[in-house]
């Protein structure tokens, strides 16, 4: 396996637990204020949690709690992407968003939200009737009633974003502890000492980044948790490349208290996408999809936007979200100790990540930490793989293509199988190339890809692979 076990005596200044898009960002912005950090996580690969299932959307929180932490964060987080995103290679398509009307109930919302997000800093949303919306979007149903626009919401690739925060952090001193799960701890006064399913870890920090298990690892080191994860399943159907000609804008509902409601856009992969539900579970790990629900979504996607029903549904998935029983973050830092639970992180966390990482650098500062940031940090690319980007095929020397519904090349897998952040698994593998994501599910490139892959999984190939991962 590409990570190795830390050195018995290592000594860390921080130990994140958790290697999700937040994570990540928190690994990152540590390592680039000088701190040693060592990432620790449960699974083979990263984002296997609930970073992996996602609506790929670069929120402005025009629609979060005015005030909010969760909002703070978004806009902090939202800025600091836009901002390196040339420097890391990230994608953005600026698409930007309508919030649409479809009831006479909904409609009555409108102007009320629009105010709250003029409040969260949002403040060129316009209010637009049923002609002015046919005008940028000609395919939606009859049954429209109105809406606003909210101009800078963008789509970005959720993949390709935490692995080059990850890799940013690495390629400047960070570690990574896979399959390491986090059993128990002591703070002795001074410093942690966590004790993994693959060896002990010393820090004199600890930040929980731990996702649907935040709670759980809360209790294996402080032996209480201010919050409790609650998980919520969010169910998705990914239409044929070929509806993208459908819209051109992020569809969005009028959201309720509950959830952001079903969203229909394009992705960064080319596909368009309709969810995702919000269904209340006990389960932390399941995150099986299911035909009724699917058929449910296919038919509402068809509802708001009627040529839908020409295209054929080509990939389905579900993905968990951590959320609790309170409306905002919790993040709570506890200075005695000196470790910071971050929990609650719902479904802006892809928007919100780079933001929470700077505000749990503040708190950390609170604590007294501080560092010598390096002089000249490295600024790695990862391949990237949205369909509006310039993508290894493109290029001579990629020795052929083995995934031909996504265009991924075997220079891209093996590139991919490679470095300090190789992929562990085929969903990693998948999620740093899109081999197997097209409309065959990996039915013509499997046998290719077991061969490229022989000896580099925990699980070989032909056990480990799930069309739903």
């Amino acid at each position: 396996m590409p990570s190795a076990p830390p050195e018995s005596e290592e000594y860390f200044d921080v130990a994140v637990i958790g290697a999700g898009v937040v994570g990540c960002a928190i690994a990152r912005r540590f390592t680039l204020e000088g701190a040693r950090v060592i990432v620790i996580e449960k699974a083979v690969d990263i984002l296997d949690g609930a970073s992996k299932g996602n609506s790929g959307i670069l929120h402005t929180g025009f629609d979060a709690p005015v005030g909010s932490l969760e909002q703070r964060c978004i806009a902090a987080g939202y800025r600091e992407y836009l901002d390196i995103k040339d420097r890391l290679g990230l994608s953005v398509l600026k698409t930007g968003a309508l919030v649409l009307a479809w009831t006479e109930e909904e409609e009555a919302r409108l102007e009320a939200l629009m105010e709250q997000a003029r409040a969260n800093g949002v403040d060129d949303v316009e209010r637009l009737g049923v002609t002015e919306i046919r005008a940028w979007e000609p395919g939606l149903s009859d049954r429209l009633r109105g809406g606003f626009s909210v101009p800078r919401e963008y789509i970005i690739d959720p993949w390709t974003a935490p692995h080059s925060y990850l890799l940013q952090a690495l390629e400047n001193g960070a570690r990574l502890l896979r399959r390491a799960e986090v059993l128990d701890g002591g703070f002795d006064g001074s410093a942690w000492r966590l004790e993994t399913s693959r060896g002990a870890v010393r820090a004199s920090t600890v930040i929980n980044a731990a996702g649907l298990y935040g709670d759980h690892v809360d209790q294996r080191l402080l032996k209480a948790s201010s919050y409790a994860i609650r998980p919520r399943k969010g169910q998705f159907v990914v239409f044929d490349k070929a509806a993208s000609v459908l819209l051109s804008s992020i569809l969005l509902p009028v959201p309720t208290a509950t959830t952001k409601g079903i969203v229909v856009c394009k992705t960064s992969y080319g596909n368009v996408l309709v969810g995702p539900t919000a269904e209340e579970q006990e389960s932390r790990d399941a995150a099986a999809v299911d035909h009724e629900t699917l058929a449910a979504l296919q038919r509402r996607g068809i509802e708001i936007l009627p040529g839908l029903a020409d295209f054929e549904v080509t990939a389905t998935y579900a993905g968990l979200r951590p959320a609790t029983a309170d409306k905002d973050y919790q993040i709570k830092d506890h200075p005695a100790q000196r470790y910071i639970s971050v929990g609650g992180i719902r479904s802006t966390g892809l928007s919100a990540a780079l933001g929470i990482a700077h505000h749990v650098f503040d708190l950390y500062g609170q604590f007294g930490g501080r560092h010598q940031p390096p002089e000249t940090p490295h600024w790695p690319k990862v391949s990237p793989i949205a369909e509006y980007q310039n993508r290894g095929w493109t290029e001579p020397g990629n020795a052929g293509v083995v995934c031909h519904c996504e265009l991924v090349t075997r220079r891209e897998i093996e590139e991919a199988l490679n470095g300090p952040l190789a992929a562990g698994s085929l969903p990693g593998l998948k999620r740093r190339t899109r081999a197997t994501m097209g409309r065959c599910q990996g039915f013509y490139c499997l046998g290719e890809l077991a061969e490229i892959t022989e000896g580099r999984f925990e699980r070989p190939l032909a056990t480990a692979y799930d069309s739903n991962s």
